[in-house]
């Protein structure tokens, strides 16, 4: 089998995860839905200043808002932030490593976002930046052992087609991202792993077309769905039951702190 290697022998990179809204409502729309029991945990007050880091297309920064809060919603994806905005939501094109807010917010809120960020520690400091005294930081996030059985299948069959496995996932153990929290200053109220099993609306095909599209674009022509095809077979004996529905085997860390 020929493969897209580099002219070194060495497999090449994808491109970094990229973001369409469309695909996203389409394909991942159990990610909001499945957050929202997060905004109880939020417990958002009239009169309160959020940020919702990772907004999204709004979906939860809305549901935030009606609960009476002001939300702003920051996102590093510019499709999703014109969707959020035309939603009506209050929007910032912020990259959640770089947030400019100083002693803004009473609370920020984020979910499913931060396993994409590798410079954990920075996307703390700049929470507590953000946060006045007292405030606190409410989320939920892909935690240790989160897509084992797809992570394993990607490093199967990925390096055949001349690519790295990605490596742009972070999913620490609640041990690791408490320490990440106290070193930006949080007092951790509650933190652990929650198994969560979740059903795939479109299957695993929809799945890697939405969280993996980019890394399987860097794959030419039909090799591209041989590719897809290859990933989907080998996970079928263990995420997807006898009458075809496919389940992701996601584990969330969730985690409440405040600052001191």
């Amino acid at each position: 089998m020929s493969s897209t290697k580099a002219s070194s022998g060495t497999p090449t990179s994808a491109a970094a995860q990229t973001w369409c809204a469309e695909q996203y409502a389409h394909h991942a729309a159990f990610v909001p839905a499945l957050g929202a029991p997060l905004i109880d945990r939020l417990d958002p007050k009239p009169g309160e200043r959020i940020l919702d880091l990772g907004c999204g297309d709004g979906t939860l920064t809305l549901q935030i808002a009606a609960r009476g809060a002001t939300v702003v919603g920051v996102d590093a994806s510019a499709d999703m932030l014109a969707t959020a905005r035309a939603r009506g939501v209050d929007t910032r094109h912020v990259r959640a490593e770089a947030l400019p807010f100083e002693r803004e917010f009473d609370a920020v809120f984020s979910n499913a976002v931060l396993h994409w960020i590798k410079d954990a520690d920075a996307v703390a400091r700049g929470v507590a930046r953000a946060l006045r005294p007292g405030g606190r930081f409410v989320g939920e996030f892909g935690g240790h052992t989160n897509i084992a059985a797809i992570t394993v299948a990607l490093r199967a069959v990925l390096p055949a087609y001349g690519l790295d496995p990605p490596t742009d996932w972070y999913y620490p153990t609640p041990e690791a991202y408490r320490r990440v929290l106290e070193a930006a200053g949080f007092l951790v109220d509650d933190i652990a792993l929650v198994p969560r099993p979740t059903p795939l609306p479109t299957g695993m095909a929809g799945w890697l077309e939405t969280f993996r599209g980019t890394v399987l674009d860097a794959i030419p022509g039909e090799r591209r769905e041989q590719a897809k095809n290859a990933i989907v077979e080998l996970l079928r004996p263990s995420l997807c039951d006898d009458q075809g529905r496919w389940t992701a085997d996601y584990v969330r860390l969730r985690f409440t702190a405040h600052l001191g």
